[in-house]
């Protein structure tokens, strides 16, 4: 019989990843949201698939977490907004949180103990998101979906949100049951859809398409070109490579260290993206675009060997098959940027295999206020 509905008192456990944490009810285990570790609360299950486990809200908090805060958010709550999912915690805790996650997705999946320190970016827990995406309902009013559901949530702003997106966006009326994509630049211009928005990392500007992709934190993409730039050993005339390169961010940062002689090879499957990259590009001989997978481009052998190969894949991760063929090609070293510590966790195990140990690994708070966190992991062959 499914819980489903069912209301009932919890200790509540350890953080786990995706924005919970654990309990035990009955034998079973139940991922709770607007709960903290160490807590006594009343979950209401909201998802029951049968199994082993179920999904609930804590709807009553009976012994609270000194670490426990008002949400910023009215939505920030059981049956509102599903974006953030530690507003009620405070930033230090979020914080120990994350870093308790990736620990745990590094030692379980990669067997790897670590001791991460999940470092906080400038500007604060609010005020941030510079991009966002909003869905409308059946009468046109803007809003956020709920925790794994597709009802919109309508809103009359985002506390998260940087101003100039999602202040631009509430209090008008769009086409029902759709979606609306916002923008603000490093200019403060405000791109409402499709456009060319323009932005500044790595001592340069970049054209990019509004809509897609780019760090929604305003000081990401500088911060990682400088990890990638600092951790990156090249020399004028070697070859590197750049995978799921996006605009060309870090195809820059290594274009710079080979000089006019070397050579990189950029790869990206979104054709917009890889459009953008070869304009923002083009004073860069060195750097030769491919639009395509990245698996590929690795099977067609193209360039010489790289000395060194970063990748910034989506949220899944790069998988099996690309670092095998990445491992082909024996890179010195890869620089792995992450935003799912599972994915990475998993990747790097795949690398072990293959010849190759995390030397260093960096984690970034570039999304306050949600569960989700930046990594980035320097690889060196063995």
């Amino acid at each position: 019989m499914t819980w489903a509905g069912r209301q009932f008192t919890v200790e509540v456990g350890p953080v786990a990843h995706g924005g919970h944490c654990v309990a035990r009810h009955e034998g079973r285990v139940v991922f709770v949201r607007h709960a903290l570790p160490g807590e006594e609360v009343v979950v209401s299950v909201t998802e029951d698939r049968g199994g082993s486990f179920c999904r609930g809200d804590a709807i009553s908090v009976l012994s609270s977490s000194p670490d426990r805060v008002t949400p910023p958010c009215p939505v920030a709550r059981p049956g509102g907004c599903g974006g953030c999912d530690f507003q009620h915690a405070s930033v230090s805790l979020q914080r120990s949180l994350k870093a308790a996650v990736l620990s745990e997705q590094m030692s379980r999946l990669a067997g790897l103990s670590l001791d991460v320190e999940v470092e906080e970016l400038p500007g604060g827990p609010l005020a941030w998101r510079t991009r966002a995406r909003l869905a409308t309902d059946a009468e046109g009013r803007p809003g956020f979906r709920a925790h794994r559901s597709h009802e919109v949530i309508p809103v009359d702003g985002c506390p998260i949100a940087a101003p100039g997106t999602v202040d631009q966006v509430v209090g008008r009326v769009w086409p029902p049951s759709s979606e609306v994509s916002v923008a603000v630049d490093a200019s403060a211009e405000t791109h409402i859809g499709p456009s060319a928005a323009v932005e500044t990392a790595a001592r340069r500007k970049w054209r990019v398409p509004a809509d897609g992709f780019w760090q929604a934190h305003p000081d990401a993409a500088d911060l990682y070109a400088e990890v990638v730039a600092d951790w990156a050993t090249l020399s004028p005339g070697d070859a590197a490579w750049d995978l799921y390169s996006g605009v060309g961010l870090f195809a820059a940062v290594l274009a710079e260290a080979v000089g006019p002689e070397g050579e990189i090879i950029a790869v990206e499957s979104d054709p917009p993206a890889a459009e953008a990259a070869a304009d923002n590009l083009a004073d860069l001989p060195q750097v030769r675009i491919f639009q395509g997978r990245a698996e590929a481009v690795l099977r067609a052998s193209v360039g010489r060997p790289p000395a060194v190969v970063v990748l910034d894949p989506p949220r899944t991760g790069a998988g099996r098959k690309v670092v095998e063929a990445m491992a082909a090609r024996a890179p010195k070293q890869v620089i792995y940027v992450a935003c799912d510590p599972a994915a990475l966790a998993r990747d790097v195990a795949t690398f072990a295999t293959n010849g190759y140990a995390l030397e260093s690994l960096r984690a970034f708070d570039a999304f306050p206020m949600t569960h989700h966190l930046e990594c980035i992991a320097l690889l060196t062959r063995q």
